[in-house]
């Protein structure tokens, strides 16, 4: 019987949740039984899930085995100058386009998260919810798509830069400097502000890979 709390996600929706949320990272083998098992959900659809996250690059072979695929440098760079673009875009739109309820959300997120200081799992995915929310505001939805993509891809990356000492803070005061710009309808000012803020992020993951290669 499929597990009740599963059973308004398809199979897809499910294994990308858990590779984002890092239950599965990079180079984890997917096995076909055990995503059955775990979801509560047959093999068909577990099997077309999989394929459908091949194709989309999420999922790479190992042999006959499918893996989490990881980014490597290049492939990182390229992902952040687009996520930039794509962004700053998003907050340019939304200086435009955000409803006063949209931007009161926007400023209560940035608000609760300081909460979230110390626990970067948790900031992480706040994150996650304040960017989806500037990309709402853009009222754009290929726009909305094409981030949706981006993000997506971000799920490979093994660890978040907020893990780094600091990071949070920052990344919280980045976050309140978009708001105030989308607040003024000011777009040149949100676009650069986000630009910025990615550019600090990539930043830190780079200074936290580096930090890996030195200690390994």
């Amino acid at each position: 019987m499929q597990d009740p709390k599963h059973a308004q996600k398809d199979a897809y929706q499910l294994i990308l949740e858990a590779i984002d949320s890092h239950i599965y990272k990079p180079g984890d083998r997917l096995v076909e039984s055990d995503l059955a098992d775990r979801f509560g959900v047959s093999r068909t659809p577990i099997r077309e899930a999989l394929q459908r996250l091949e194709t989309q690059s999420l999922l790479t072979r190992d042999g006959r085995s499918l893996i989490v695929a990881s980014l490597d440098h290049t492939q990182m760079a390229e992902l952040y100058v687009v996520r930039g673009e794509l962004e700053g875009l998003a907050a340019r739109l939304a200086a435009r386009h955000a409803t006063p309820e949209e931007i009161r959300v926007l400023k209560d997120m940035v608000q609760a998260d300081r909460k979230l200081l110390g626990d970067p799992s948790a900031l992480s995915r706040a994150n996650k919810r304040f960017h989806k929310q500037i990309h709402l505001a853009s009222h754009n939805r290929f726009l909305v798509q094409q981030l949706d993509l981006v993000h997506r891809s971000m799920a490979l990356l093994a660890t978040t830069s907020l893990a780094a000492e600091g990071r949070g803070d920052d990344a919280l005061a980045e976050h309140d400097a978009i708001v105030e710009a989308i607040a003024a309808g000011d777009g040149d000012a949100a676009d650069k502000s986000l630009r910025e803020h990615i550019s600090k992020a990539f930043v830190t993951r780079l200074k936290l890979d580096a930090a890996k290669v030195e200690n390994s």
